[in-house]
């Protein structure tokens, strides 16, 4: 006789129950399929290709951490239910308190409706901090493990549903030296290894890196290491540093080793004229501009060091060759001038043909290095004070902000160089995007994704930034070089600065280099001719040997015109016809800003209208004295 239909029925829930509580008390998935390689003893690392939904987190844990979870989870709720309900007395409370709440909710609702604001408020507080926590590890995971899974998940037949996480064992410093990446890979190693290997090092902007293949038994993985990594620090002490620093040529001063400990550096006169330095608070920006800029007064160039903190090179005072500008007003003062001087060498570079030049580049005048710190601040400075000092009919942009956008733009042939610190180099910051294209260098540290975007798209994919001490990204030429930067102290730069040439008294005058009264004084030679002040110079050796036995002459600075018979220290004029005729080394605005703010500003001689008189003598006589550069650098006036 054949089973009825609730026969059937029963049958089939029995059986279904049956298998139910096996699975439950064996770990196994409750719908009976499997989602994921998990077994009972191993934890799953990918997804099984049938599976068509997103997978649960616990699907990956082994079946013996399901049962325990599970059987653990039912033994408190009937242990919570015998407590309620297991003695009499006991029994007998819940009764009497489930009957109240029946009969009168009320003050149940009340204290839910507390309660619930609390819970809510707390649950906030805990998703706030737990978002806060996890932001760089949700992040690592957008940006590294997900883009690296959706690349190797077809070659390796993963589900693409797998979670990175599971077998893709990427530390978050996975660029520091010694950090170690293990990926899992399928047992049946059915692959092409050589393109999984590829893949690796694209997502993860490798380099010099080596690939070791497990591929016996059921532990099937490859590991990935650093092969050859810049040291891991870089001083003048260290074996080798100082002889390879002396070898640098002029033109291209050392910032560091790279991998295999290759030099690197920028020939600021093939590669770039400017170099820009971006990095957050701490990350070393003043120790990259020490190491380039106590190289160029090595080989006898001059620096501008543009410090509004005032106290970032501390080893670059009294240093010969080196002016130092603190002030507000004197970096304004320093910009404009540095501009005028740069015009007068593009004009001199037009009457010298392109030949002499290629050969004698020092025509044009001695190299001119540019430290400007803190561009974020001090742009905002300049413009800040110009706006106080400017008067009725002059123009409202800073000439000193226009000042440094003309000498990013007249290039290498002036040998006029800026280097700039920024800890945001945005197209605001620097003066526009045109500006800050200028820079072909540019070297970052500490960076962010947002901040790489912005000024290095090209490169990519991005390299995982490093807390590792003097650490840096050195960008040329759409390709990024891990640099270890050579660290000099404040007393090793300064020896090495007054090391060179300076020391052999071949550097020149301090002072003659921006001469403001001698500018574009004299007419300018032709091509064919030397410059004037040139006669019976020799050119140079090689820029790079700093120990030649004849060292370089650079030329000099035509003479200032002569000052006429008669004395004009006693005239009266105002302001404007002082900068004009007597000062033209000091600008109108900084004259303005002295007037209103230096108590050792000369006291008015006269009026003439509106318009105050000062006596010539007694404006000269403040010039002289006014708080300036150590004695000894390259003073601006």
């Amino acid at each position: 006789m054949g089973q009825s239909r609730f026969d059937r029925q029963v049958e089939e829930t029995a059986e279904a129950l049956a298998f139910g509580i096996g699975r439950f008390l064996s770990g196994r998935p409750m719908d009976g399929e499997r989602k994921t390689n998990a077994t009972f003893w191993r934890a799953g690392t990918r997804v099984l290709p049938k599976a068509e939904a997103p997978v649960r987190r616990s699907a990956y844990r082994p079946g013996w951490q399901r049962a325990a979870s599970r059987i653990t989870g039912l033994g408190a709720a009937g242990s919570a239910g015998y407590w309620a309900l297991g003695e009499e007395e006991r029994r007998d409370t819940t009764l009497t308190t489930v009957r109240g709440l029946i009969d009168d909710p009320a003050p149940f609702a009340a204290a839910v409706q507390a309660g619930g604001i609390t819970a809510v408020s707390a649950a906030a507080v805990g998703g706030t901090v737990y978002g806060l926590a996890t932001r760089r590890r949700r992040e690592f995971q957008r940006e590294w493990l997900i883009p690296l899974h959706e690349a190797l998940a077809v070659p390796l037949g993963i589900s693409e549903l797998t979670d990175p996480r599971r077998y893709l064992h990427v530390p978050r410093n996975f660029s520091d030296d010694d950090a170690e990446i293990r990926i899992d890979v399928p047992t049946h190693m059915r692959f092409n290894e050589d393109l999984v290997a590829d893949l690796i090092k694209k997502k993860l902007a490798l380099e010099n890196v080596s690939f070791t293949w497990r591929r016996a038994g059921r532990d099937t993985h490859v590991v990935v290491n650093k092969r050859k990594v810049p040291p891991r620090k870089l001083g003048l002490a260290d074996p080798g540093a100082r002889e390879i620093l002396a070898t640098m040529p002029e033109s291209a001063p050392l910032i560091g080793l790279g991998s295999g400990r290759r030099k690197v550096s920028v020939d600021l006169d093939a590669d770039s004229p400017h170099v820009l330095i971006s990095a957050g608070t701490g990350g070393g920006k003043s120790t990259i501009l020490r190491t380039i800029c106590c190289q160029f007064i090595h080989n006898g160039a001059k620096a501008f060091v543009l410090d509004f903190k005032r106290i970032s090179h501390t080893w670059a005072r009294g240093v010969p060759g080196v002016t130092y500008c603190r002030d507000i007003a004197d970096i304004h003062d320093a910009l404009i001038q540095l501009a005028r001087e740069g015009r007068r060498r593009l004009v001199l570079a037009e009457q010298l043909a392109d030949d002499v030049l290629e050969r004698e580049p020092w025509r044009v005048g001695p190299r001119l290095v540019i430290l400007l710190e803190e561009v974020n601040a001090t742009m905002a400075q300049l413009k800040r004070y110009w706006a106080k000092v400017r008067e009725s009919g002059d123009p409202k942009t800073s000439p000193a902000v226009e000042a440094l956008g003309q000498i990013l733009f007249m290039g290498r042939a002036v040998r006029l160089h800026v280097l700039l610190v920024a800890q945001s180099a945005t197209a605001r910051a620097i003066g526009g995007p045109e500006m800050r294209e200028n820079f072909a260098t540019r070297i970052l540290v500490r960076y962010t994704l947002n901040a790489w975007r912005m000024l290095v798209p090209e490169v990519s994919p991005i390299p995982m930034p490093t807390e590792h001490p003097g650490r840096v990204q050195v960008v040329t030429r759409g390709r990024a070089r891990e640099t270890q930067v050579l660290n000099l102290s404040n007393a090793e730069a300064r020896e090495w600065a007054m090391s060179g040439a300076h020391a052999k008294d071949t550097a020149g005058p301090a002072d003659d280099v921006l001469d403001a009264r001698g500018l574009g004084a004299e007419p300018l030679p032709p091509a064919d001719t030397p410059a004037a002040g040139t006669q019976g110079l020799t050119p140079p050796g090689d820029p790079g040997d700093v120990a030649a036995d004849t060292p370089a002459t650079p030329p000099a600075i035509p003479a200032p015109a002569a000052a006429p018979a008669a004395d004009p220290d006693d005239k009266v004029v105002g302001l404007r016809t002082a900068q004009q005729d007597h000062l033209p080394g000091i600008t109108l605005a900084a004259l303005r800003w002295a007037r209103a703010n230096d108590p050792d500003f000369p006291a008015p001689a006269g009026k003439r209208g509106a318009e105050l008189l000062y006596r010539v003598r007694d404006l000269k006589k403040w010039a002289r004295n006014r708080p300036r550069a150590t004695t000894g650098t390259t003073d601006l006036d």
